[in-house]
């Protein structure tokens, strides 16, 4: 697995007006390729009369799935430079979609691939990168008079907490660098005096 990975932000909308042609770039983080095309069908369902409803999207950490459309532009002039952009900001797990209503000038091929590719630039630089570091997930098991106290330290010092259960134990589930998972280990034998469980489980994405 990748260490880290960036993604889009937020789901957000850029708009930009070249040669009387509207263009609307929007973005939104993606999951998996299912999301991606479900946020494509919602987006041309937005703009029904569109000229054009162009696609990129990039899935995975490694950036394995890379799908583009044009939409009825010439090819090669849309999808493709919208995900050049995507792949060289190094964005993962985003899709982007530009609708285009035309304005009766038209660019041509260079004009276009400038048009389509910057429109996305604009758009990630509006709506901002965020970085999604690999971590191990793990389980922390410890008795009721000890948890809060637990919980505190384990924010208190940057621990990722991720979700606490109450039960006859409380289970409390952190994310943890691969590298801080020895270090952790004693930290936690130290700090209950030896009487929590801790259980490594596989590995995940979270921010960095």
């Amino acid at each position: 697995m990748q260490e880290q990975y960036r993604t889009v932000a937020r789901e957000g909308v850029h708009e930009t007006e070249i040669s009387r042609s509207r263009f609307i770039c929007a973005l939104a983080p993606a999951a998996t390729e299912q999301e991606a095309q479900d946020f494509v069908a919602r987006i041309r369902k937005e703009h029904p009369t569109a000229t054009h409803n162009c696609f990129a999207y990039v899935i995975g950490a490694d950036g394995s799935v890379q799908k583009a459309g044009d939409d009825g532009e010439p090819g090669g002039t849309a999808g493709v430079p919208m995900l050049q952009m995507l792949t060289r900001r190094e964005v993962r797990y985003v899709v982007a979609v530009v609708t285009r209503y035309y304005g009766g000038v038209k660019l041509g091929a260079g004009g276009l691939i400038r048009a389509y590719g910057g429109v996305v630039g604009e758009a990630l630089d509006a709506l901002g990168t965020i970085t999604r570091q690999r971590f191990r997930l793990a389980t922390v098991t410890v008795d009721h008079q000890r948890a809060g106290k637990l919980e505190n330290d384990l924010r208190a010092t940057g621990r990722a907490v991720r979700e606490v259960r109450y039960a006859e134990a409380v289970t409390i589930e952190i994310g943890l660098p691969d590298a801080d998972v020895d270090d952790f280990r004693a930290w936690l034998a130290d700090v209950t005096a030896g009487t929590a469980g801790f259980e490594l489980g596989g590995e995940a994405y979270g921010d960095a």
